[in-house]
């Protein structure tokens, strides 16, 4: 396939504008793939979601960790002088940085994930509001 084809397939056809579409954005009839009508819209709600989403991992993540440890809990004596102790250990570590690290991580994601829907949802309104002046406004001067 030519390079001109794969760029065909992609985007269209260059007289019938981009093939490409926004997911959430509604088509003017479903399945045409047709411009959207411009009713693409905010919702904090999947933003809080994820978030919700990333603190009960981290929850769940530092839980497993914990029980991990105490799963390891006196092997130390049971199983003294075999050489798999060390081995053990090792992968017990690792096991151990790694839970951290993804809960470290879930944890600076709730936040941030939080910060979006909260900022979007700031923004949303003071556009709102922000309109809502122009519409008096219009108003006003469609009375001239």
């Amino acid at each position: 396939m030519s390079h001109s084809e794969r760029r065909q397939e992609m985007f269209g056809q260059a007289d019938e504008g981009p093939a490409m579409r926004l997911a959430s954005a509604e088509a003017s009839a479903p399945g045409t793939g047709a411009a959207g009508t411009g009713t693409l819209r905010h919702s904090k709600g999947p933003w809080t979601s994820a978030s919700g989403t990333a603190g009960d991992l981290r929850t769940r993540t530092e839980t497993s960790r914990s029980a991990l440890r105490r799963g390891h809990e006196g092997v130390d004596a049971g199983a003294a002088g075999l050489s798999s102790v060390t081995a053990l250990k090792s992968v017990l570590t690792s096991w151990e940085d790694r839970l951290q690290s993804v809960r470290n991580e879930c944890e600076h994601l709730k936040g941030a994930l939080l910060a979006v829907a909260k900022e979007m949802g700031e923004t949303e309104t003071a556009v709102e509001k922000s309109f809502k002046g122009v519409r008096v406004t219009a108003k006003v001067d469609e009375k001239r």
